[in-house]
């Protein structure tokens, strides 16, 4: 072999070791760099996480503080269907007496006719009939107000 044919070998060798160097230097600076933007991921995934956390921990309160409320209002709801079942039945037994004393009334107009006639009555009756189905009044007596008082608080 010739002197050339050496140097020009020994150049090859050296540089694919030298390639070879630097192509290990980088891979290494490069699996650092890799490791690095891992970490601040895995920081930033980690901050992310208990944010996400903190985010269902109030909306789980959220939803706990809807069920109460909502069972609150279904309790009034409730109530509320009690009482306005119970006006019913209290205004079906006024319309029910008020039936009685007209009853009562056209049998003392049939014993004494010259009393008051049952159309003049009836009239009265119907107007305190309709005030206290509209919630005006007590029909049994006058716009809410006993018999002869004036309204108002110091009338005379």
């Amino acid at each position: 072999m010739d002197i050339s044919t050496l140097v020009w070998l020994a150049v090859v060798v050296i540089a694919g070791i030298l390639l070879g160097v630097g192509t290990a230097l980088t891979s290494k600076r490069s699996l650092a760099k890799r490791h690095s933007e891992a970490e601040i991921i895995r920081d930033r995934a980690s901050r992310q996480e208990r944010e996400a956390v903190a985010r269902e921990a109030r909306a789980d309160e959220a939803a706990a503080d809807a069920r109460a409320i909502q069972a609150q209002a279904d309790a009034k709801a409730a109530i509320a269907a009690r009482l306005h079942h119970g006006a019913e039945m209290r205004r079906e037994e006024a319309v029910a007496a008020r039936a009685e004393v007209d009853a009562e009334f056209e049998r003392a107009d049939k014993i004494d006719p010259a009393a008051q006639s049952a159309e003049t009555r009836g009239r009265a009756t119907d107007d305190a009939t309709d005030n206290f189905a509209t919630g005006h009044g007590n029909p049994f007596t006058r716009n809410g107000r006993p018999e002869g008082r004036p309204a108002g608080r110091h009338a005379n």
